[in-house]
């Protein structure tokens, strides 16, 4: 099996000390910041803004996945390309976007990694042509905007079928939302590169983030074995 990546999905973090947070994730072995940028149009939430993403930049040196659930992003983009470093990504939302493969060439354009993020509702057949031009597709499991939300089962069919196609279009894809360790061990074996890690896994539960990123790590092993 694959390595699989985990990411740490920073709108879960204490912002009370976010530079500890930040620290302590990273002795924990997370492999990646996933940054979810809101603006209360695209979503009905305001999350993470340009300021934060800045900040955890600064703080680490591991790369940043950045999540852009706003209108329009190419009215911005540049503002988060150049917030950024080589080994970073930016994913857009197609749908909020007139003609998403002009701002994804220019993600390519500035040597981000490019991605699309696909709603629970967004079939791939919609998504099909992009898939040739990004690295990344970040499936929703959930509604995107808010934290907690339930699992959609018929989001399972949708990974099906991306996973049929990274292979010959050149794409890894990743899972968002509602990331419990039974969807690890179901979804890792089957292809999945990686997967954001919230308040289902790993914000929140009374333990360090060295001990539950151990107990997640040692359950991806047992499945390679």
């Amino acid at each position: 099996m694959q390595n699989i990546e985990l990411m740490a999905s920073m709108m879960c973090a204490n912002y009370a000390n976010l530079g500890k947070e930040v620290r302590e994730l990273e002795e924990a072995g997370i492999d990646s910041f996933h940054i979810d940028i809101m603006d209360g149009r695209y979503v009905q939430n305001y999350a993470m803004s340009l300021n934060d993403l800045k900040s955890i930049r600064r703080l680490t040196d591991k790369p940043l996945d950045v999540h852009l659930m706003i209108e329009h992003p190419i009215n911005t983009i540049d503002l988060f390309i150049n917030s950024l470093q080589r080994g970073d990504t930016i994913y857009i939302h197609p749908e909020a976007e007139y003609h998403p493969s002009t701002t994804l060439q220019k993600i390519i354009n500035a040597g981000i990694t490019p991605g699309i993020a696909i709603n629970p509702g967004t079939s791939v057949e919609t998504v099909y042509e992009m898939l040739r031009i990004v690295d990344k597709v970040l499936v929703m499991s959930v509604n995107p905007g808010n934290a907690g939300q339930m699992y959609m089962p018929y989001v399972g069919e949708k990974y099906q079928k991306l996973l049929a196609y990274k292979e010959s279009m050149g794409f890894d894809v990743y899972w968002d939302g509602a990331c419990s360790m039974d969807k690890i061990v179901d979804f890792a074996p089957k292809g999945v590169k990686g997967f954001v890690l919230g308040t289902t896994l790993l914000f929140g539960k009374g333990c360090s983030y060295v001990d539950t990123m151990r107990i997640i790590r040692d359950k991806i092993k047992s499945i390679g074995n």
